[in-house]
């Protein structure tokens, strides 16, 4: 049965085309309507919480005063959610700890507003709050993947894998290299123990590639797992083999089940030659290699490294470990402040998944 309504013609030659065009239009107007909603709404937010701020300090009012303007507000506006004591009270949090406003306006009105929950219940200050913010923002995370990747330490990870980047790349190319390899990955989603061989934890990370590709960051695209080089007739199989789509080079990761040692670089160095020759296209740059151990001293590795014209990093990987004790917060979670809060603003239900 055709989906064409009754009475309307055959659409003539180029009607197809311009109808996607026409929905990618609209679509594009959508997002952006949804966008300026959300700068609207934050910026409001901040608003709200730097005229408390600035009332209870000047005026001396006290706590009260907050509970008797939710009751205030929800009168004068019954269709709107979000003014509840407890949000009224994160308003003005957000805007003590965020006293810029062309800050609010520019950068953090680009954020939902959970995702500012999440900054304000789960970092301590600034710096780290405006480095997960911008990170937020330029991979788009969701509020979900943002306190996991709080949670997980990112920023105090990222860069800190031993590399000869610096000797091997040239700058700025190095610095990008260094800041896409962390130390250590953590693979607790596998669900594996520190008895796991290595052919295990490579088949689970490539069972689980979503969440591997999470945890390398953004740029890393799979490109198979045990690939093959045919290198004189003899075969030779890659652990892990990945495209970074900033780097624009291959990147061979390699798992080992143990201690780092200097002759795991051999066959690493190896490998980084047969696909320069074999699979590196001419306007790549060189490949670069991740050896992925459970253990390492940072000064062998140092050492080990300091002597090798590939670019290579080293670095450690975790299964199964428990949150450190400074993230073993008692703050409510997301979900018990959505509770709280009412069930959160309509004009956020696209954004704040």
């Amino acid at each position: 049965m055709s989906d064409t309504p009754t009475g309307l013609t055959t659409p003539p030659e180029g009607y197809a085309a311009w109808l996607v065009e026409l929905k990618a239009r609209i679509h594009t107007a959508q997002q952006r309507t949804t966008l300026a909603v959300n700068r609207e709404l934050v910026w409001l937010y901040w608003q709200i919480g730097r005229d408390i701020l600035a009332r209870q300090a000047a005026a001396g009012w006290g706590a009260k005063v907050i509970e008797r303007l939710a009751h205030d507000l929800r009168t004068a506006f019954p269709e709107m959610k979000g003014f509840s004591p407890r949000n009224l009270k994160y308003m003005r949090a957000f805007a003590g700890a965020w006293p810029d406003e062309a800050m609010v306006q520019g950068v953090l009105a680009q954020l939902p507003w959970y995702h500012h929950l999440a900054l304000l219940d789960k970092l301590p200050g600034p710096e780290t709050r405006h480095w997960y913010a911008a990170k937020a923002i330029e991979h788009h995370w969701s509020r979900n993947i943002l306190v996991m990747q709080i949670e997980t330490r990112l920023l105090e990870r990222s860069g800190t894998a031993t590399t000869n980047f610096a000797a091997t790349l040239p700058a700025p190319f190095s610095d990008l290299a260094r800041e896409s390899l962390k130390d250590p990955y953590r693979f607790d989603f596998l669900g594996l123990t520190d008895k796991a061989q290595e052919r295990e934890v490579e088949g689970a990370l490539v069972k689980h590639v979503t969440e591997f590709l999470l945890e390398l960051g953004a740029g890393f695209a799979f490109v198979g797992r045990q690939v093959l080089l045919d290198v004189g007739g003899d075969e030779f199989f890659i652990d892990l083999l990945f495209y970074h789509l900033k780097l624009r080079c291959y990147v061979v990761i390699e798992l080992k089940g143990g201690k780092f040692k200097p002759e795991h670089l051999g066959q690493l160095g190896f490998y980084l030659t047969a696909v320069d020759r074999q699979v590196k296209h001419e306007s790549d740059h060189a490949t670069i290699g991740l050896l992925l151990c459970k253990t390492k001293n940072k000064i062998v590795a140092e050492y080990a490294l300091g002597d090798k014209h590939q670019p290579m990093g080293v670095a450690e990987y975790k299964l199964l470990e428990s949150m450190p004790a400074e993230f073993q917060t008692s703050l409510p979670s997301i979900e018990q402040i959505e509770r709280e809060l009412g069930g959160d603003d309509t004009l956020f239900e696209t954004n704040a998944q």
